[in-house]
């Protein structure tokens, strides 16, 4: 049995997708392309897919990531080249490796977020940024099946910026682009319970004020192990690309660092 991992994206209108609808709409695109799919035991059997840390409905994003189980070898390329083109425009397959190591899931320890608050000026975003970076501790509440829930949103914040349009890396239609526009770039370590970027707005609001007029656009730009050295976010396939070159040096691809930097939309 083969075992592919795929990187994927949510971009523009398609950020709306459950992860549910995309389940459903991955299911489809892996019968129209044919792939060969190892299926679960039982009544109803079900694809053998695996899906790890899916992004919040509502956030775009340019590094999700899944594995799926294969009953005949296929080659990642061109297998990605397939489901891509099986999948509606926004939700892109863009890498592919097979997999050769354990625990994929287990790397991907940290996220990189950008957030787009429209009608904030960056200066009042840089200032909100360094107070909140400044608390020991910011609490914010979230609505769980539980009831309202208290916790901290500083602590698995590594790192919190505002940046220049220039270092911008997606961007969004679908957004007003009048000015003011103030764009924050977040590093969160992924801890329990989960602290999200509308978490770290919520704290942002307790500690500063920052109210944008409306919604920010969020978008994962990636997510794999955080490296304490560099305070980097590392390619959670590169083991599997080593491994790959390792068993075949002419036939794979060298593995990039870090996490490589996303495509622009379609």
């Amino acid at each position: 049995m083969q075992r592919i991992r795929l990187r994927y994206t949510k971009r523009g209108r398609l950020r709306f997708t459950s992860h549910r609808d995309f389940q459903r709409a991955f299911e489809r695109a892996l019968r129209r392309a044919e792939v060969p799919m190892a299926y679960s035991a039982g009544f109803t059997p079900h694809p053998k897919v695996s899906y790890a840390n899916a992004a919040p409905t509502g956030t775009g994003s340019e590094a999700e990531y899944l594995e799926i189980a294969l009953t005949a070898p296929r080659d990642p390329d061109q297998l990605r080249e397939l489901l891509d083109e099986s999948l509606p425009d926004g939700l892109d397959i863009t890498d592919a490796v097979e997999s050769r190591t354990s625990g994929l899931a287990d790397r991907l320890t940290a996220s990189v977020w950008e957030l787009r608050l429209d009608g904030v000026e960056p200066a009042q975003a840089q200032r909100a940024a360094d107070l909140f970076r400044a608390a020991d501790k910011v609490e914010v509440q979230r609505r769980t099946k539980n009831g309202m829930r208290t916790f901290d949103a500083r602590e698995a914040v590594v790192s919190l910026e505002a940046i220049t349009d220039s270092e911008v890396i997606t961007h969004d239609t679908d957004r007003p682009t009048d000015k003011p526009c103030a764009i924050l770039r977040l590093v969160v370590r992924h801890v329990t319970p989960a602290v999200r970027p509308d978490d770290v707005l919520s704290g942002l609001r307790a500690v500063a004020d920052l109210a944008p007029p409306v919604p920010a656009a969020v978008t994962r730009l990636a997510q794999g192990l955080f490296d304490e050295e560099t305070g980097t976010v590392t390619d959670p396939l590169a083991p599997d690309r080593e491994a790959v070159t390792a068993a075949s040096p002419t036939a794979a691809v060298p593995a990039a660092a870090t996490a490589p930097v996303p495509e622009g939309p379609r």
